[in-house]
């Protein structure tokens, strides 16, 4: 069972590295970085690395659905690039995949910060995934090839492409929770603080589900890169 690790990242030279070689010793059979127009060490840093890399036009969701049209595997795992996997997680996921009834899945989070607020945004969103089927692209999204396709990969919208993805998956496969744990940047919790990123987030969640398009809403959320 091929995995392949899509990962898609914009000036990510900071943490790329750690995202790449954790894909590698987890048992990726392929690592693709796919670029935004990254102006750092992005693209170098990757290509040391090992992996495979594509150029195409920004947005998370574009970038996710080039990289999966390279891919090779027929299973897609899409990491972001500030998150990094524990070593056992391919092995959990082909673990899960050798059902025939399982589809998709994502992973826990473990956060790279201490204190009790971060340890209730990770069962907060281990309880979002078993309880209504909707995992975020922070917890490693992964699916079999043909179903991704299926679906119609992310919709390219500049916001909530894992949300509107996984929306339509849960109608025909409820995603599983693995243990992982997937390793989370804390960087804009941290930016922001834990109380107003978290608010934040819901506000736009909110105004999504009131009719409000992604494309509006990404306006309100700004690049890990660029000043608020």
């Amino acid at each position: 069972m091929k995995v392949s690790v899509i990962i898609p990242a914009l000036n990510e030279a900071a943490s790329i590295a750690r995202a790449a070689r954790s894909a590698w010793k987890a048992g990726a059979d392929e690592v693709i970085v796919v670029d935004g127009g990254s102006v750092d060490e992005t693209l170098s840093i990757a290509k040391t690395e090992g992996c495979e890399v594509v150029v195409s036009a920004p947005g998370r969701a574009i970038q996710q659905n080039a990289g999966a049209l390279r891919a090779t595997g027929g299973v897609l795992l899409f990491l972001h690039a500030d998150n990094h996997l524990n070593p056992r997680a391919i092995e959990q996921a082909r673990n899960l995949l050798a059902d025939s009834n399982a589809k998709c899945g994502a992973y826990r989070q473990q956060i790279d910060a201490r204190g009790f607020a971060y340890r209730l945004l990770e069962r907060g969103n281990a309880w979002r995934v078993c309880w209504r089927g909707l995992p975020y692209g922070d917890q490693a999204i992964f699916m079999r090839r043909e179903f991704f396709e299926s679906l119609g990969g992310f919709p390219e919208v500049r916001l909530m492409e894992d949300l509107l993805l996984m929306k339509k998956a849960k109608q025909v496969a409820w995603p599983r929770l693995l243990d992982g744990p997937v390793y989370v940047d804390a960087r804009r919790w941290q930016r922001h603080g834990v109380i107003r990123q978290t608010v934040r987030n819901w506000t736009l969640l909110a105004a999504h589900r009131l009719g409000c398009s992604p494309d509006k809403l990404a306006s309100y959320y700004r690049r890990h890169d660029t000043a608020q």
